[in-house]
């Protein structure tokens, strides 16, 4: 998909903010609307990936069997981002029940990952260990996911949902640009481990923009899952391979801690926005908590009437506030006790909305950085409808590009590097430039927290499906989504939304050149804000939308990867 120039962005990102205060979606409500959408939508990173999911509507599937078929092209074609070897979260809604689910697939810490095995001898994080080989890597997560949304929820047997993965992992796929510049980025690290070099040197150097890159070892391992489910994976053949090259490498994880991995099933999070209910991800996840808290404290002001500058001062200034929280509080619910009623209160908004001046910025050291008595980019994203209603919102990842750098050799399985979103040392910075504490630490069989933030949105009028890769700033790209939608903007338009960010350390707003003009800069520094108005690009953003007055579908890929693909499947070809 060609690129959107950024000051045309600008101008709807403007557009966006100003009319996020006018009537909300409930104000013009038709007497009717339509029951079920008249067909699939799929949004996706990568154009094999949506073709496999609409491929399993076509065969008779639900978004579920979708989901599966998706998730596993995914595995495939974007191992920079994401694969067997990593997890994540996927917020589904079914649609027969009513019920709202989220499968949270986060990997978990081996027993061998304590806090002391990644500081060097001077007491210091060892940031090699944390971000590279045996010792990054969390139980993976993905593989139990894939299992049991096609066990429990789907219609159509694994060896149908994965045989597109299979195929393609086989036969290979053309080398995309991100991948071989990833690639290129990780080198070093990538080409100390005897399997990665079986994989990405298979012709004796690293893969390159248009050739084809093959890899029938992942193959074989999906077609162990597809026969073997969960045992495909986490016990036999597979299992022996990966706990060898963890052992081999200097690693320590256990049979037991793999044959035991089990996903999570949890009760999504929910609030209220100006007419729209929202869905979105509990934790372990940070970003349903974030974005509650932002959203409600934002609300305190009528945005349509403040200038550029002061809309965008509330907006860090709340962002702020959810990132300081997201630091002192969050971490497993399964390990600590996590406030999340009080942290996404409306009357916790409110009292965030009084420490915060309206001409000032808040310096990030005056806010308590200790743990009070209360708590990249490189990840992909796709949503999902269809014409029964069903919904997916799915974010997975291995971490930081291309994860730990290992695979498994006779695997093809890349292993994460996900321990790096503990807080190995409290109040050290991981890769994102994100800190935190006690309730972040690791132990095993934990869940490191995450800013993935799969999210629904439904009003009378419209129901979104909603998510994005990015790293700590996912939170915030999914924000501006929201907003924009909320402002009447299309799935594609709010893809294509400019980006800016605030996370309370580092103390600075993050914005995508051309996001924000320059008198909007000046005046933010001169309220005491640091503002770098001139980033790289960031985040792949996913989303689909139903307008149930047209009864239309729609559907939004992000213009920064030109790989995505959104896609509909009209009701005629789509199953019911």
């Amino acid at each position: 998909m060609r690129s959107i120039p950024l000051t045309f962005l600008a101008r709807v990102l403007s557009v966006a903010l100003l009319s996020c205060a006018t009537l909300p979606a409930t104000a013009k409500t038709p007497a009717k609307v339509a029951a079920h959408p008249p067909g699939a939508a799929i949004a996706s990173a990568h154009s094999l990936a949506t073709e496999a999911g609409l491929d399993m509507i076509r065969k008779g599937g639900n978004a579920f069997d979708a989901a599966v078929a998706v998730s596993g092209m995914l595995s495939v074609v974007e191992p920079v981002s994401s694969g067997l070897g990593g997890g994540g979260f996927f917020l589904l809604h079914d649609a027969k029940s009513g019920r709202d689910v989220f499968v949270d697939a986060r990997e978990t810490a081996p027993e061998s990952a304590t806090p002391a095995a990644f500081l060097d001898a001077k007491g210091d994080l060892d940031r090699d260990r944390a971000q590279n080989g045996p010792w990054s890597a969390g139980i993976p997560g993905l593989p139990a996911a894939l299992v049991h949304i096609a066990q429990k929820y789907g219609r159509l047997p694994l060896s149908t949902t994965l045989a597109p993965a299979i195929r393609i992992a086989r036969d290979g796929f053309p080398v995309y640009a991100r991948l071989e510049k990833g690639y290129a980025s990780r080198r070093s690290v990538m080409e100390r481990y005897r399997g990665t070099r079986e994989v990405f040197l298979s012709d004796g150097d690293p893969p390159k923009v248009g050739e084809t890159f093959r890899q029938p070892d992942l193959a074989r391992t999906l077609e162990l899952i597809a026969t073997r489910g969960r045992d495909g994976f986490y016990t036999g053949e597979t299992a022996t391979r990966l706990l060898a090259t963890v052992k081999e490498e200097g690693g320590r994880w256990t049979p037991a801690e793999l044959s035991n991995y089990r996903v999570r099933e949890r009760a999504p999070l929910r609030f209220d926005y100006r007419g729209w209910k929202v869905t979105t991800a509990p934790p372990p996840s940070s970003g349903g908590v974030a974005l509650a808290e932002i959203l409600q404290t934002a609300s305190g002001w009528d945005l349509a009437k403040l200038d550029p500058a002061h809309r965008t001062h509330v907006l860090v200034e709340a962002m702020r506030r959810a990132y300081r929280d997201r630091t002192i509080y969050l971490g497993d619910p399964d390990f600590v006790k996590v406030p999340v009623s009080r942290l996404t209160s409306p009357d916790y908004a409110a009292g965030l909305r009084a420490t915060l001046h309206p001409e000032k910025a808040t310096p990030s050291e005056l806010l308590p950085g200790q743990p009070a008595p209360l708590e990249d980019d490189e990840t992909t994203h796709f949503s999902i409808i269809d014409a029964q209603g069903n919904l997916v919102s799915a974010t997975q990842t291995v971490n930081l590009t291309y994860g730990s750098g290992l695979v498994a050799p006779g695997t093809g399985v890349l292993l994460n590097n996900e321990m790096d979103d503990f807080a190995l040392k409290p109040g050290t910075a991981n890769a994102f430039g994100v800190m935190g504490f006690e309730a972040n630490a690791p132990k095993a069989g934990k869940r490191m927290l995450s800013s993935m933030t799969p999210t629904f949105m439904d009003s009378p009028g419209k129901l979104v499906v909603i998510g994005a890769p990015g790293g700590s700033r996912i939170i915030t790209e999914v924000l501006l989504g929201m907003l924009g939608y909320d402002a009447g903007l299309s799935a594609q338009q709010v893809a294509a939304l400019p980006r800016i960010h605030h996370q309370w350390m580092p103390d600075v707003i993050s914005a995508e050149a051309g996001a924000l003009d320059p008198a909007t800069v000046r005046a933010l520094e001169a309220m005491g804000h640091r503002v770098n108005a001139a980033e790289s690009a960031w985040g792949n953003l996913q989303t689909v939308a139903w307008d149930k007055r047209g009864n239309t579908l729609e559907g939004g890929t992000d213009p920064r990867n030109p790989t995505g693909k959104a896609d509909v499947l009209p009701v005629a070809s789509a199953a019911k």
